[in-house]
């Protein structure tokens, strides 16, 4: 039952086959399948073996590497060790200890099959990429391994025990974290596959990153304020909303322009009646100091002057029932295949002519998921598979579509924002955003959470639309103080991007999608502007401070904003504070999310801070209460840290 190959365990056992290899640092890589074989699909995962040994003993196999221990029983089961400390145990579903891995057959190689480990009360966890629950420890929750708008799955996690877990299958199922059992189900794949990582969460997020690709150094440019709103309807309008910026002396480093600018879905051009010269926009916008980005969708229809060659050149998502229109937005949509290399190579020849080379800078992938109506994902085939067993990859793919696109060119610049990843598009300079959420304060304090899990996931580069997306009444009491909190929040994300579909306008002059209300910074009243203006100044000053700590997360996989347990691991108090974070090494920010709120209960881990309102000090392992009115905000950094002088 039991063979060393390779310093691999290699295991069978009715019908099973398993193989136990080291994968990279302090790594250990599990797979299965019931058809005998192991394929060497790796998705998105870039193994790097580390020195291992594996050997017999009794009635296990055992590998060791580096600080990490897998154990195999005769029965299948696997115990997993770090630095020494049984750290996750598979859990047998059935009597004497039988029932260790359960498997279904489905159709054409394809099986559901789960995993389902031993639950540990103390345990907490923490990733999964972003979903809007308010759950910052996600201990307890039942997560469906699935992308739709404003939830964006990364099947990782990491666990307070010391070890991160990814689940390296791109396949629809379910995740259960639950307090009787951890258990994760794939429904349709070839083989069970998945990676444990060993170490602190420092040390797990330098491994994963070398594991799934490191994020590479942001523009400069895209640290600065991003504005944004539905939409930007002429050309004359962007230049005038810039001007009014460099006249306010405001300073701006994007102006995006989003969707229905184009003649149609799928044409990947700017409508020339009411964009007649984006070259000269675009010159006129860089020499204002100002960078473009422009969206695109992956649907397309009939109309488009491209459907016909794109259906023709199998380019186009396809069903196993029905037509293949999957989304109904003005008309029924084809939603683009991605993972086609055909179909990147021929978009990004569209994107080029039409934006690139008319001066765009940066591209924004909106319905990344792709969006389709019903969320039927065993109905689809991708080039790259069936649905049910590929769809989490392909927002990975449309990311490259860009980055492939842009290096073609010679461009390292690279940034392409994106309302959906899967593990590893962090590579392409992918800028992940939570989608389309409500402009509450309930969603604000939603989106703290879900940014920290996000950046547990490997993926440094993440922002919301400040003050929310859909819901807002600009002139309402209500929003005044929610977009004020949130522009505070804003300011200490790793992008600060102000947009959103704002109520009280509609202008739709003869264009098919109504346009929202105005959403610049003196859009809000008086009181408003001037506190947003000098949280715009304060972006800048802290701009070098940003870079810097960006660049280490593209060289050590360190994300700048992250949970302060990442920073404190041994302060178990640490692990349950999700309403407040690090930023950077230095700074430690507790936003306000609760209408009406003036003050904010803060923990400081060990050590001294200072507090950034009137540099007062204040001595950490402790909890205060801080007054913040609306023009103030709670952040804190660490005694002797230069950035200080920022404030």
């Amino acid at each position: 039952m039991f063979k060393i190959v390779d310093n691999e365990i290699h295991f069978t056992h009715a019908g099973e086959k398993v193989i136990i290899s080291s994968c990279g640092k302090n790594s250990v890589r599990f797979r299965s399948s019931m058809d005998g074989r192991i394929g060497n699909e790796n998705w998105t995962l870039t193994p790097k073996p580390a020195a291992a040994k594996a050997w017999i003993d009794g009635k296990c196999a055992v590998l060791e590497t580096g600080k990490m221990r897998a154990e195999i029983y005769k029965n299948g089961k696997v115990i997993y060790y770090s630095n020494g400390d049984r750290i996750i145990e598979e859990l047998p579903e059935l009597t004497f200890g039988a029932g260790i891995r359960n498997y279904r057959c489905l159709n054409s190689g394809l099986w559901k099959a789960r995993v389902t480990f031993k639950s540990n009360t103390h345990e907490h966890f923490y990733g999964m990429g972003h979903e809007a629950t308010d759950c910052f420890d996600l201990k307890g929750t039942s997560i469906d391994l699935r992308h739709v708008n404003a939830k964006c799955t990364v099947p990782f996690v990491y666990s307070s025990l010391g070890y991160g877990f990814l689940w390296n299958m791109p396949s629809i199922g379910l995740c259960e974290l639950s307090y009787n059992r951890t258990r994760w189900t794939s429904d349709a794949t070839r083989q069970i596959d998945y990676v444990i990582i060993g170490g602190n969460p420092g040390e797990v997020s330098m491994t994963l990153a070398d594991l799934t690709g490191h994020a590479p150094k942001i523009p400069y440019w895209a640290t600065g304020f991003w504005q944004s709103r539905l939409r930007y309807e002429t050309q004359d309008e962007v230049l005038a909303v810039a001007k009014k910026y460099k006249e306010l002396s405001i300073p701006l480093s994007v102006i995006v322009i989003d969707y229905f600018h184009w003649t149609e879905q799928g044409d990947y051009k700017f409508d020339p009646r009411y964009w007649p010269n984006p070259k000269k926009m675009a010159d006129e916008l860089h020499a204002m100091g100002i960078k473009l980005m422009v969206s695109m969708w992956p649907t397309i229809n009939e109309k488009s002057e491209n459907y016909t060659y794109m259906l023709d050149n199998n380019m186009l998502i396809r069903t196993k029932s029905g037509s293949n229109r999957v989304f109904d937005f003005y008309g029924p949509q084809a939603e683009i295949d991605a993972t086609n290399p055909d179909t990147r190579e021929f978009v990004w020849s569209k994107l080029k002519e039409n934006y690139i080379d008319n001066g765009v800078d940066a591209l924004w992938f909106d319905e990344a998921e792709p969006e389709i109506h019903p969320e039927h994902f065993d109905n689809l085939i991708f080039h790259a598979g069936s649905g049910e067993e590929v769809a989490l990859i392909y927002p990975y793919y449309y990311a490259k579509l860009a980055y492939d696109g842009f290096k073609s060119m010679g461009r390292d610049d690279i940034i392409t924002l994106s309302r959906c990843a899967y593990t590893g598009a962090q590579k392409f300079g992918t800028l992940v955003w939570s989608g389309d959420i409500p402009s509450t304060f309930e969603s604000l304090r939603a989106q703290v959470k879900s940014g920290l899990n996000m950046a547990m996931c490997g993926i440094p580069w993440w922002t919301t639309d400040i003050g929310g997306f859909y819901g807002a009444d600009t002139k309402t009491d209500y929003f005044k103080e929610l977009i004020v909190r949130w522009f505070q929040y804003g300011v200490f994300s790793p992008v600060m991007r102000l947009h959103g579909n704002r109520e009280g306008q509609d202008r739709t002059r003869d264009i098919i999608e109504p346009t929202g209300g105005e959403n610049e910074l003196w859009s809000f009243g008086e009181e408003a502007f001037d506190i947003l203006k000098e949280l715009v100044l304060l972006r800048e000053r802290l701009r070098p401070y940003i870079k810097k700590h960006m660049d280490i997360a593209s060289e050590d996989g360190i994300p700048m904003m992250r949970p302060m347990f990442f920073d404190y691991p041994d302060d178990e108090l640490c692990y349950l504070e999700g309403g407040q974070y690090m930023f950077g090494d230095d700074i430690l920010f507790a936003p306000i999310t609760e209408r009406g709120e003036t003050s904010k209960r803060v923990y400081l881990p060990e050590g001294k801070w200072i507090l950034t309102m009137d540099k007062s000090v204040y001595d950490g392992g402790r909890t205060y209460d801080v007054s913040a009115n609306i023009n103030e905000f709670v952040a804190f950094v660490k005694d002797g840290a230069d950035i200080i002088s920022v404030f």
